[in-house]
């Protein structure tokens, strides 16, 4: 009966993401979004990744999450915005 005595235990595996680093850079104030995947078993964590992407300006926001709008509605405001325009615009002029 040394089969019945020894039980077979199920391991739980998960996956999961968090934004655990959004912070505003630079002048035009960037967001800067750093998003970690961490994978578990039984709720100890086994690895961590991240992924990071800026939220510009001049971006379309509405597929972020909402801290990252709420930060994209208090920083990048009309004023900024303009003269972020008006920096690629410079930007552009100088390269040609």
């Amino acid at each position: 009966m040394l089969g019945a005595d020894k039980r077979r235990k199920i391991m739980a595996i998960t996956k999961r993401t968090e934004q655990d680093k959004i912070e505003v850079v630079g002048q035009f104030k960037h967001i800067q979004v750093r998003t970690a995947t961490i994978i578990e078993e039984d709720g100890v964590e086994l690895s961590r990744s991240f992924h990071r992407h800026t939220v510009a300006p001049d971006a379309d926001s509405s597929e972020e999450s909402a801290d990252v709008k709420a930060m994209v509605a208090q920083f990048h405001t009309d004023t900024v915005k303009a003269a972020y325009a008006k920096h690629l615009e410079n930007s552009k002029l100088s390269e040609e």
